[in-house]
């Protein structure tokens, strides 16, 4: 930097300003990486009803956030040390996390509204493997379980997959104290009424509708560090000419 240049006292306010962002930029990283790690985890956990689509918005999110910690060097080191190379370097990498976050945001609506379609697929796929499969087997009855729901729609979806009248065990409430039943049906007092299509496809409908609504979210509260850095690299190359 040429001795004696000096930032006007608006620039010098927008270097503070642009410092304090990025501190706050480094805990929008943070937020990322959590959201996108817990939602992957849920995720991860009904992958036998989801497709690959569903697990690359949050592995986006993870590594947005990744890159945020190696950008916000750049902002920092660029407003404290007034350095118009490294300035602009980071408004061209903000930019480029902005547009990745919003693509995200964007994905993460997408999803919401394929994941009824998806799931249907997957489960009618998987639902004709419950007697040949005993993973398959053991993943429905985890989910009938843990969702109090019975077959996709209705207990009624179970009829040709089993072909008999029965249902599996776990379309039934387990009443505490009770002998477990060794049979479940339509007509058991204890059956699930709902289906678990509904159940789960609001589930993974809500994650999706926050991915989409953090993605943007965050991308456009980041629009205001971009403006902070290209305004900073403007006053402190005009700097370089009025010294």
């Amino acid at each position: 930097m040429v001795a004696g240049m000096k930032l006007s006292t608006s620039s010098q306010c927008i270097k503070y300003l642009m410092f304090i962002f990025n501190l706050l930029f480094v805990i929008t990283g943070i937020i990322l990486i959590s959201i996108g790690s817990v939602i992957h985890g849920v995720y991860h956990s009904h992958q036998d009803f989801l497709d690959n689509k569903f697990f690359s918005v949050p592995n986006l999110l993870i590594a947005v956030g990744v890159i945020i910690f190696f950008i916000a060097f750049f902002g920092c080191c660029g407003a404290v040390r007034e350095n118009y190379c490294m300035v602009v370097t980071f408004a061209t990498l903000m930019v480029l996390v902005f547009i990745l976050e919003l693509s995200a945001g964007i994905a993460g609506y997408g999803l919401r509204s394929s994941a009824s379609q998806v799931i249907t697929g997957k489960m009618k796929e998987n639902m004709n493997s419950y007697n040949s499969s005993k993973e398959t087997a053991a993943i429905w009855d985890k989910l009938q379980q843990n969702f109090e729901c019975c077959g996709i729609n209705s207990s009624t979806d179970w009829n040709v997959p089993l072909n008999s009248t029965g249902l599996p065990i776990s379309c039934c409430e387990v009443i505490p104290g009770q002998i477990s039943e060794s049979t479940c049906n339509s007509q058991s007092p204890n059956v699930f009424k709902k289906g678990c299509l509904p159940v789960l496809g609001d589930l993974i409908s809500a994650h999706a509708l926050q991915l989409g609504g953090v993605g943007i979210g965050i991308a456009f509260v980041q629009a205001l560090g971009i403006w902070f850095s290209i305004f900073l690299a403007r006053s402190i190359k005009n700097s370089y000419y009025t010294v």
